[in-house]
């Protein structure tokens, strides 16, 4: 199979290290609007540059891949699945945006292809892990999800350093999120919601943000009556994001931010992904509680390093991209909850990964 990534940038470049270990991918084509880095260590990748927005160059390159991979900036995803869909290639993005994947659903109606937005981590496989948890139980009472990208220690005031797409980042936070309370689909501040807990004897807020719930409250509406999405930092980062979002109106000027951002606040490698699930129901009897806690670090894989959030982000579509090779998944729009956890344990990548054989990732090396 010939894959083709747009958007060849942290994410990018990472999927393209984990398609290098797996037997399913014959070749990928890395397109980005910047001139990238040696492919050195990368035996079947080639690079181009590409300019999304010209209509013909796009073409050209969908149509020279058997499925496309968006890890572009989400407001150019818009254009990459309609040109997908005029084409007939299944498409997979990393979005957290809640409009592009509405309008993706729209477009995949009555396609031959796949189209698969939210993969990766959140939204992706903490979607996939938090179903197979609360389907796990004949009643489920409520479905907590809560997931967090942060360096490993950080002496800023903002508690935090960068480690993904800005824009994803600032947009997440000025968006609003979804929840099930008491039974009903409500739409959530963000920002607000804000809790402390614990996980591995360090504490942590968690608060509302948009998109990391994905389809989880329309699939489970009428069957569980609390469900929610927060993301994880360490305790202060909300206050200080309320202060530039809110009270400073930065909400209403996103790219002014992440500028700011993208030239002040520091990129770090030396991150840790914290996914944690809690999920209360039961089997017929009394009420019983289970959870998924996962602490994922960075690693080497195909002679890359790669962050912790690289290297979840990545194993949570590449894990997907595996079940569409070997036909498992549908025409039109699939959504994350659709996949079984045995699936998705069962794939190179989300097992290797993500497997709940371990509380905590250990720091691995993989070469082809």
């Amino acid at each position: 199979m010939r894959i083709g990534i747009i958007g060849a940038g942290k994410i990018g470049g990472s999927i393209a290290a984990l398609l290098e270990t797996c037997t399913f991918c014959q070749e990928v084509r890395l397109a980005d609007n910047r001139p990238l880095d040696s492919l050195q260590s990368l035996p079947k990748s080639s690079s181009q540059t590409l300019d999304v927005t010209s209509r013909p160059a796009l073409k050209a390159f969908v149509e020279s891949c058997d499925v496309i991979v968006s890890a572009a900036p989400f407001y150019l995803n818009k254009t990459i699945a309609t040109t997908c869909a005029d084409l007939d290639r299944s498409y997979f993005d990393l979005t957290e945006d809640v409009e592009t994947t509405h309008f993706v659903r729209d477009l995949s109606e009555g396609r031959r292809g796949t189209f698969m937005p939210q993969c990766g981590l959140a939204p992706g496989a903490i979607n996939i892990i938090a179903s197979g948890i609360a389907n796990s139980f004949k009643q489920t009472r409520s479905v907590e999800m809560r997931v967090g990208a942060l360096p490993l220690s950080a002496s800023n005031q903002m508690k935090y350093y960068l480690s993904w797409s800005t824009a994803g980042l600032i947009n997440e936070y000025c968006q609003f999120g979804e929840a099930l309370i008491q039974g009903r689909r409500l739409l959530t501040n963000p920002l607000d919601g804000v809790e402390r807990l614990t996980i591995d004897g360090v504490e942590y807020e968690a608060f509302n943000t948009s998109g990391g719930v994905a389809t989880m409250c329309e699939s489970f509406e009428g069957k569980v009556n609390e469900l929610s999405y927060k993301t994880l930092r360490y305790p202060g980062h909300r206050d200080l994001m309320k202060f530039l979002l809110v009270d400073l109106n930065l909400c209403q000027r996103q790219e002014v931010l992440t500028q700011i951002f993208d030239q002040e606040i520091p990129l770090t490698f030396n991150d840790v992904v914290v996914v944690y699930v809690n999920s209360v129901g039961s089997d017929g009897g009394a009420l019983l509680q289970r959870s998924f806690v996962k602490k994922i670090y960075a690693g080497q894989v195909s002679g890359r390093s790669l962050s912790a959030i690289q290297l979840s982000t990545a194993a949570g579509i590449v894990a997907v991209l595996e079940l569409f090779a070997n036909k498992q998944l549908p025409s039109g729009f699939v959504r994350q909850e659709s996949i079984s956890l045995s699936q998705f344990f069962e794939t190179q990548w989300g097992g290797r990964v993500y497997s709940e054989a371990e509380t905590v990732a250990p720091r691995f090396t993989i070469q082809t």
